[in-house]
């Protein structure tokens, strides 16, 4: 008798094999029709790894695929974009290693937001801010960790008193009103990543797009018009998404910023194509003036960049 087959055992998944949810970037985002203008900024994006030089935090709770800073700079080659925002990701904790290195290859054509805690000391926030951070980052996103308490945004406003930098605020839009008083009571400037996200699935005028605009009131909150694709319950062209961006635009022209979110982890389905969210950028702010101000003069204001020369 013919012994069966032997059945493999199911295969562990490497710890470094991407995590459901975080796509390899678009294989061949395109040329954008739009030309930006000098000095254009991408305010929102990510360098992850690689995890060879820089691992990601054992803590973690997702892991993306490698997207290096020679990756990022040739992307933004490709679409015109001469200035950079890197966000420190919670893949890598508060291990700020990758986000200096990204940094210091900048030559000061990159900022950077950090993720500051209890355990950060003055000093590393003081070598932090030399390297070209100019805010930080609170995450009330379940997915990425629980909700940061008041004793704990607190000890972030003491380790980064004078510094200068912008707090931003990722948040879910059906959280969205219920931290308002939250956002109004920091000190300084409040920078909203990715609108909010709000729930398109309430219409335009829901609850958290209404907080963002009394947001936008106080004079010290700025929104990013960033993730047409997360905000988005349509799909590319993401119009539904785009409508609500140019919306903002158009209500705050001197307090909104715009990124790509490269490489976009944690999402639904395929990366976008970044050539066509550069290119969506005629339908956020049509009016030229409006898009000097989103992608140059409102990001160089808020993250300290140099002056156009």
């Amino acid at each position: 008798m013919t012994e069966p087959a032997a059945t493999a055992p199911p295969r562990t998944p490497s710890p470094r094999a991407p995590s459901p949810g975080c796509p390899p970037p678009h294989p061949a985002p395109r040329a954008p029709r739009l030309r930006l203008p000098p000095g254009s900024c991408d305010a929102h994006c990510h360098v992850f790894g690689p995890a060879d030089v820089f691992p990601y935090a054992p803590e973690r709770t997702f892991t993306p695929p490698d997207a290096p800073k020679e990756q990022l700079r040739a992307l933004h080659a490709h679409l015109g974009l001469t200035r950079a925002v890197v966000v420190q990701s919670s893949c890598h904790g508060r291990d700020h290693r990758v986000l200096l290195d990204a940094l210091a290859a900048g030559e000061g054509g990159i900022r950077g937001v950090a993720l500051i805690g209890e355990a950060t000391g003055r000093a590393e926030a003081e070598e932090l801010h030399r390297a070209g951070v100019r805010a930080f980052r609170l995450n009330f996103l379940p997915h990425l960790r629980s909700r940061p308490t008041g004793a704990e945004i607190d000890a972030v406003l003491e380790r980064v008193d004078g510094l200068g930098w912008a707090a931003q605020l990722h948040v879910r839009g059906e959280d969205l009103p219920g931290l308002e008083s939250v956002v109004r009571a920091l000190p300084g400037r409040v920078v909203i990543d990715h609108m909010g996200r709000v729930d398109l699935g309430a219409g335009r005028d829901g609850p958290a797009v209404r907080c963002l605009r009394a947001l936008l009131d106080t004079g010290a909150v700025w929104v990013k018009v960033s993730g047409v694709d997360r905000v988005s319950a349509q799909g590319p062209p993401y119009a539904d998404a785009v409508e609500l961006a140019a919306s903002l635009v158009a209500y705050a022209p001197e307090r909104v910023v715009w990124g790509t979110d490269y490489p976009h982890v944690n999402i639904t389905g395929a990366a976008p194509d970044d050539g066509l969210l550069v290119d969506l950028l005629e339908r956020i702010a049509p009016n030229p003036a409006h898009l000097q101000r989103l992608l140059v003069d409102n990001p160089a204001e808020l993250f300290d960049f140099e002056p156009i020369r």
